[in-house]
């Protein structure tokens, strides 16, 4: 169900932004710069826009989107300068793909009102009209997996890799808790403190598959680390943000992936109307924006046609909402 609507949205993505296209610039050409604090590739957040950029190229055309983009921009100082330099040289869209750059959006943003600011993970556009905020209703997600997890677990132990305690990672480890707890599971949680320390990592699921955990997940560019454990230890893994199963084939049960086609499409198609911003926009499985990707290929043995209808089943409940991620405060 969420594959058959993953492709309608996208075809009606780039019908419109096709017309829309040609009028952004004089040369018809819609420019957009992206700021990231990890690389392009990193199996999660940034590689997740990223794609959805190149998604959206591919099918316009690259003569009629331009993407350029500063990657390792974690520093918040060289992010600010760079958002800068890029709304000074006149692209239509800025992206600053970082919770952390909040406060330069909001301090740049003012300079430049015939320029449009895409900012995420967000929920803040300041009363800017030329800023869009966006999140990932990760929870949803990690309601899913939770119970996947669950379903799949020997013995009921289930581990997770988180990195800092805010965002997404937050409200998808909020979310896999609920899961797993009303499926009966037990589920350990670590904190790195860290986007980017692979080794705390690496030593947070070696902690988790210590005490008996075989089935983990966890999110940030610093999942490699946890991954290759998972790996070595011949345990299941539950990807975040991006497809982690290039990974470690054998090992990644599914992934969570974020595609921002769906929000990119409403800002480009605003922007073709003459309204930059002024709006903050949710990734859900409602809209798309969220998709199961199943690795079916290597671990078809285990991805049961039962478990394939459980997720599904769940998301459509979360849709419906019939079910709440985030357990009742």
């Amino acid at each position: 169900m969420l594959k058959k609507f993953s492709v309608l949205c996208l075809a009606i993505i780039v019908l419109f932004t096709v017309a829309i296209l040609p009028a952004m610039a004089a040369d018809g050409v819609f420019r957009v710069a992206m700021i990231m604090p990890s690389k392009i590739n990193d199996y999660s957040f940034s590689q997740s826009m990223y794609e959805a950029l190149k998604k959206v190229q591919t099918e316009v055309g690259a003569d009629v989107f331009e993407i350029v983009y500063s990657e390792d921009m974690f520093n918040v100082a060289d992010a600010r300068e760079a958002i800068r330099d890029y709304a000074d040289t006149g692209f239509d869209l800025v992206i600053a793909h970082g919770s952390q750059y909040g406060t330069s959006i909001q301090e740049i943003a003012p300079d430049y009102p015939e320029t449009a600011f895409a900012w995420g993970n967000g929920t803040d556009f300041y009363g800017l009209d030329n800023v869009s905020v966006y999140q990932a209703s990760a929870e949803q997600g990690g309601y899913v997996f939770g119970q996947i997890a669950a379903a799949v677990s020997a013995n009921g132990k289930l581990g997770v890799c988180g990195p800092v305690e805010s965002g997404d990672a937050k409200t998808y480890i909020d979310g896999f808790k609920n899961g797993a707890a009303v499926a009966g599971a037990e589920v350990s949680v670590t904190y790195t403190s860290s986007f980017s320390d692979v080794s705390l990592m690496s030593a947070a699921a070696e902690t988790h598959m210590e005490e008996g955990a075989t089935i983990l997940t966890g999110t940030s560019q610093s999942i490699p680390g946890a991954v290759s454990v998972v790996k070595e230890r011949g345990g299941l893994w539950l990807g975040v943000q991006w497809d982690t199963i290039p990974l470690a084939p054998e090992n990644v049960l599914a992934s969570l992936v974020y595609d921002w086609t769906p929000i990119l499409d409403d800002i480009i198609g605003n922007m073709g109307q003459g309204i930059l911003g002024g709006k903050a926009y949710d990734l859900t499985f409602a809209n798309g924006g969220l998709q199961i990707l199943w690795n079916i290929e290597n671990l078809g043995d285990v991805i049961t046609p039962e478990l394939i209808e459980l997720g599904d089943s769940l998301a459509e409940q979360i849709i419906a909402g019939e079910i709440s991620p985030l357990p009742a405060e």
